[in-house]
């Protein structure tokens, strides 16, 4: 490695040790302080005080969201953007570990000053709200707010640590039945049953699991399923979420589902009417380049990381980061903080985000991170792998 590399990345090493302090002050005032999607105002505030008061830009309520925002040290090009999730779970809290999210995205460019200050180009922060019940990244990419990156770093806690994690295409559905009420004693033949039309839906479904890929995935849950025993359910309402590996058999596999319902609805007689959400998570599109640095400078702080995981039938998941991968080059790493078991949306996971192990592996992502931005401002050759591989993959 160049001397003068080794040396920048051995300060920026230092730099979160000295900061490592106030990170976990920050990460725990977070974590301690739970707050849903879209109205994260405390974090917002916490996040953009401790990045103002070290020499970054800040924008507020970009992309027309107010808890979203921009914080930006250096100029011009290339833009490191470093994502920022900080919304918890209801009930349980920060279960997600998003807590410790922001406080890595925000340690990272904190310390990778130096990096812009000797070769130019900018270190961005990006806050990104609402990941768990909204897509926030979804809203702000349509806007974009991506657009002008060069690359996309987030890293998440988990209970492994990956560089590359295979995240699925989601959307989601909501569909209504409606019938005839009827008393289902006295007169049913006078009804039509919009609930019978719910469970013969579930039931196509499930005929269909055995004809799908095994990147498929298809669950869903009954909103309403009708008032009382007595009377035939004149409308009843579901939640559907369909998920694919890739965008194109999503769109074959929503074909399908769809077929489910109408059969349903002619079965029954009751009328259907089904509404997609407008916010589609994408799959996503790992920046192997950019994985590989992720191993690389892990390994410079102790930890082994694994590269990448192929789409694999089990623990497959979807996130707003996926829309980000569309637009710029991206990973969405994992740091482990927990044993194996222990997964996150769990009380369990909720306490290792606060613990000394979650901040153990917030300190050393910080620095992997940090590191990582040292590489891809320093090397011009670098940074057109990561760019020239992006495009490539589109």
């Amino acid at each position: 490695m160049n001397n003068n590399i080794d040396k920048l990345k051995q300060a920026t090493i230092r730099e979160v040790d000295a900061d490592g302090e106030q990170l976990q002050e920050l990460s725990l005032k977070i974590h301690d302080n739970p707050e849903l999607g879209l109205h994260e105002f405390k974090a917002c505030e916490w996040l953009t005080k401790y990045l103002a008061n070290r020499n970054f830009r800040i924008e507020r309520e970009i992309c027309e969201m107010p808890t979203a925002f921009r914080a930006t040290y250096g100029k011009g090009k290339p833009r490191i953007g470093l994502l920022a999730e900080y919304d918890a779970l209801p009930g349980v809290g920060h279960a997600c570990g998003h807590s410790l999210i922001c406080a890595i995205a925000v340690g990272a460019a904190a310390a990778a000053k130096k990096a812009a200050d000797q070769y130019g180009g900018s270190v961005v922060v990006i806050g990104t709200p609402a990941e768990e019940n909204y897509g926030g990244k979804i809203v702000m990419a349509r806007k974009g707010a991506f657009d002008d990156l060069d690359a996309a770093i987030l890293v998440h806690p988990d209970s492994v640590d990956i560089a590359a994690v295979p995240a699925i295409a989601c959307q989601q559905m909501n569909v209504e039945f409606f019938g005839k009420a009827a008393h289902a004693s006295a007169n049913p033949a006078a009804g039509i049953n919009a609930l019978d039309a719910m469970i013969l839906a579930f039931n196509n479904i499930n005929a269909l699991r055995q004809q799908i890929r095994s990147d498929g995935r298809i669950h869903g849950i009954i909103t309403d399923g009708g008032q009382a025993a007595n009377i035939i359910p004149e409308h009843t309402a579901g939640e559907f979420y369909v998920r694919a590996a890739d965008d194109a058999y999503l769109d074959e596999l929503l074909e399908k589902v769809l077929n489910c319902f109408v059969s349903a609805a002619l079965a029954t007689g009751a009328r259907l009417e089904y509404k997609p959400d407008e916010l589609r998570y994408a799959g996503m599109r790992s920046n192997i380049t950019l994985a590989q640095l992720y191993v690389d400078n892990m390994r410079t702080v102790g930890r082994e990381v694994m590269l990448a995981l192929p789409v694999l039938t089990t623990n497959l998941f979807s996130t707003d980061m996926g829309n980000v991968s569309h637009r710029t080059a991206a990973i969405h790493a994992m740091v482990s903080i927990a044993p194996p078991g222990i997964s996150p949306h769990t009380a369990e996971f909720a306490s290792a985000a606060g613990s000394d192990s979650g901040f153990k592996g917030m300190n050393d992502a910080a620095k992997a991170v940090a590191m990582m931005i040292v590489d891809l401002l320093s090397n011009k050759e670098t940074m057109k792998k990561v760019r020239t591989e992006f495009e490539q993959g589109k």
